[in-house]
């Protein structure tokens, strides 16, 4: 059933086009839906249990299809339950010898496949992965922490070959506060037994959400939420459990911006807050109103949520600079939607994409629309406020969030766009088109 929903998806998605007609005022109520990071991350690590796993609130995006095409190919169940639940069944055997090569390199969520596959393989390959054009990325941080735990990895022309020999607790710093790297040293660290610190850890929403599921498999993990963290490792995971995935703190940052950009009065609800916090500081002293409604938790009883109103607001620019950092700084993948609010924010704003070196020269793309964008270097922007957005034909950059901010601006520009090859878009957002213009936009699909 699963295999048969995947394929449909990918046959959509190859050349499809968004037909935009912008002005239009947002309003209503929209739900933030389910991370795609911690969509990804889960089904990784689900690897780790010899049980069956039960996984709720994984979302039906293009990415989350790559990782199950992969999981598929060597050899793992997955099945559709619902709407937004897979089963995943271990194989007695992993066959990496066939994995699905062409959706490896289509997604960089592979790379998290080493640190549970290490227990079940002495040696294997994994190819290169791709997903967004950002520049070089380097996998250092996967590297160093993984020798400390017994792992080696050698990169060849189209492979990591990763060989292990007698895995062990470590104390390890990071090498950087990458996400998917400390997503990595988490399930490695998982399975053997004893105490292994991780320093200069990511705190990132899809790190805890790995934190929260391991502990739900029987791992002890000292440190959620901070940059410190020690996991307690255990012989072996063996047994039936069902998971809650999180909401997408991304998201929710995407509809703040889709929702400004227009001048519009719109309620947002089951926000990650603590994911948004800082964000929506900085947008208070640019002259943002809002009201935080409700607070709770997720369906994992851990993540807390809010419930968001955003009033129609004057915004000035920041004497300041926005730039990203590790959390709780503003999240690296929520400033690229500062960019349009910034564009109608009066004054002029520096935004610092410093972790990405191509993501800031994708901004430009927004001048198309009529934006005032100055690209002072690969990871800085200034961008001159007040300007009037005007329709035009894009292309979407081969990055998902530029890709996104692209969208959003077009929803305020009057008259018709055309936003074409919304691949990138589909990867992180779950029915995008149809969600905006349940709230208001006007998008058509053009196939």
């Amino acid at each position: 059933m699963g295999k048969k929903i995947i394929k449909k998806n990918i046959s959509l998605c190859g050349s499809m086009d968004f037909q935009v007609k912008g002005g239009k005022k947002l309003s209503g109520t929209i739900k933030t839906n389910f991370s795609k990071n911690g969509s990804v991350g889960l089904l990784c690590a689900s690897l780790l249990n010899k049980g069956i796993t039960t996984l709720h609130g994984i979302a039906r995006i293009e990415e989350v299809y790559r990782v199950i095409e992969i999981l598929e190919s060597i050899g793992v169940s997955v099945k559709w339950q619902d709407q937004n639940t897979v089963v995943i069944t271990p194989p007695k055997k992993f066959t990496l010898e066939d994995i699905d090569v062409d959706s490896a390199v289509k997604t960089r969520s592979v790379i998290i496949l080493i640190g549970p596959l290490i227990h079940a393989l002495s040696s294997f390959l994994l190819p290169h992965a791709q997903g967004c054009n950002l520049g070089k990325r380097t996998i250092a941080a996967h590297t160093y922490a993984l020798e400390a735990l017994g792992v080696k990895i050698k990169t060849t022309a189209e492979n990591y070959e990763i060989t292990t020999k007698n895995l062990k607790q470590a104390k390890i710093v990071m090498y950087e506060s990458g996400d998917t790297a400390c997503e990595n040293i988490l399930t490695a660290s998982a399975l053997i037994p004893g105490k292994t610190t991780i320093s200069f850890a990511s705190a990132n929403y899809m790190v805890q959400e790995i934190c929260f599921f391991l502990e739900a498999l029987g791992v002890k993990i000292e440190g959620i939420g901070t940059a410190n963290l020690t996991v307690h490792g255990i012989a072996e995971i063996n047994k039936n459990i069902e998971y809650w995935n999180s909401e997408d703190p991304i998201e929710s940052m995407m509809f703040i911006s889709a929702c400004i950009v227009t001048d519009s009065r719109l309620t947002i609800t089951r926000c990650p807050i603590d994911f948004l916090s800082l964000e929506l500081e900085k947008l208070k002293r640019m002259g943002l109103k809002y009201k935080i409604l409700k607070k709770y938790f997720s369906y994992n009883g851990r993540t807390k949520l809010a419930n968001i109103e955003i009033f129609p607001s004057k915004l000035k620019a920041l004497v300041d600079k926005i730039h990203s950092n590790p959390y709780p700084g503003i999240n690296i993948d929520n400033l690229p939607f500062f960019v349009p609010i910034a564009i109608v924010a009066k004054g002029q704003t520096m935004i610092h994409d410093w972790v990405y070196d191509n993501r800031a020269i994708y901004y430009t793309e927004l001048n198309r629309l009529g934006a005032d964008i100055t690209l002072a270097d690969p990871h800085r922007v200034y961008i001159q406020g007040g300007t009037l957005l005007k329709p035009a034909q894009v292309v979407c950059p081969p990055a998902l969030r530029p890709s996104m901010v692209i969208l959003i601006s077009m929803l305020a520009a009057s008259g018709t766009s055309i936003l074409r090859n919304v691949y990138m878009i589909n990867r992180g957002y779950e029915e995008i088109a149809e969600r905006l213009n349940s709230i208001g936009a006007d998008i058509k699909i053009l196939k």
